[in-house]
């Protein structure tokens, strides 16, 4: 077997344990939970006792913890597990807001490689100037600035004041290939839709990114700087390799890093963005996790964690798997 079949294999089994491990994680806490969550989906302090003691029996809550968990894994696996606050699959419910999601990570991770990626670059470039300080303070204010902040202080000015945005609504396509909007009206070349859902995702999409353009910056910074004090780079330059040809290397050499931070950011975009989601009304898979928890929906809470649990591991599997064909030294 190759070596990086072999690498493949090793990063596979590591898949079932880590959502597992997360999933039973995730119970546990739930169930730590000093309340009755059966009485709130019934109803409240209102709720008849016969609907209390169904429900109860219906979602083994008269069981010990571990049948408990064993059945909320049953139904997980088999995707028919039911949310009591909307009477829906679990499955049914993320399936209807994973499109909303994916655009915002989309337009996040645009946001961020493209404010993050030239200026680190150019803060390696022109490293110890005033040029590489401000870059520096920039990816400062974008990893510490709280996105709620950011948030309401670009809606006041895109919204309230040049009213060039919108915050209600969710665009869709005319025609549905994939069931993403965004990419049916690019396939489709329906620029009427795109417009509008560009319109509404650029600026949440912007202060999602914006936090993940000042990491990108700074990884980027940081590997480009090491990566030029490398030794083959000197021997480039003793050889007279003109500069763009130097640092076509340099950039390849210092990507390992920063394909794991990209990747990182995306995974994060992926799993749900609850306070951008929250502030500008998208209803993704953040605000539905958000609701969950507030509604103690113990069956959406654990589905949703698998979801993220899945799109974490897929996410740096296929950073892994970047690595190795980036740097096969990785593969050992």
């Amino acid at each position: 077997m190759s070596s990086f079949r072999k690498f493949l294999l090793r990063r596979s089994l590591t898949f079932l344990p880590t959502i597992f491990g997360v999933v039973l994680i995730t119970y546990l806490i739930a169930y730590a939970i000093p309340a009755d969550p059966v009485r709130a989906w019934a109803g409240g302090e209102k709720a008849k006792p016969e609907v209390i003691e169904r429900l109860r029996e219906y979602y083994h809550f008269d069981r010990p913890w571990y049948e408990q968990f064993y059945y909320f894994l049953v139904r997980l696996f088999e995707g028919s597990l039911i949310s009591p606050r909307t009477g829906n699959t679990v499955f049914a419910d993320i399936a209807t807001r994973f499109s909303v999601t994916l655009q915002l990570a989309l337009f996040s991770i645009f946001f961020a490689i493209l404010i993050g990626l030239p200026l680190g670059l150019l803060a390696a470039y022109k490293r110890d100037t005033k040029i590489d300080t401000a870059v520096r303070i920039l990816a400062l204010i974008g990893v510490s600035m709280p996105v709620f902040l950011l948030g309401y202080l670009l809606i006041l000015v895109f919204f309230t004041q040049f009213r060039v945005i919108t915050l209600a609504g969710v665009p869709t396509s005319k025609v549905i290939i994939t069931g993403i909007p965004l990419i049916d009206s690019i396939i489709t070349l329906d620029f009427e839709s795109l417009s509008q859902i560009v319109g509404r995702y650029w600026l949440p999409g912007f202060v999602l990114g914006f936090t993940g353009a000042g990491i990108i910056a700074r990884f980027v910074r940081n590997s480009t700087v090491e990566t030029l004090g490398a030794d083959f780079v000197e021997y480039l330059s003793a050889k007279g390799i003109p500069t763009n040809w130097a640092r076509r290397h340099v950039f390849k050499n210092s990507l390992v890093p920063i394909v794991t931070i990209i990747g990182l950011q995306f995974g994060a975009a992926l799993s749900g963005a609850p306070i951008t989601e929250t502030i500008f009304g998208l209803p993704g898979l953040g605000a539905y996790a958000v609701q969950s928890i507030y509604y103690l929906d113990f069956p959406a809470i654990i589905g949703t964690t698998f979801v993220f649990a899945i799109i974490y591991v897929t996410t740096n599997f296929i950073v892994d798997v970047l690595y190795a064909l980036i740097d096969p030294r990785v593969r050992y």
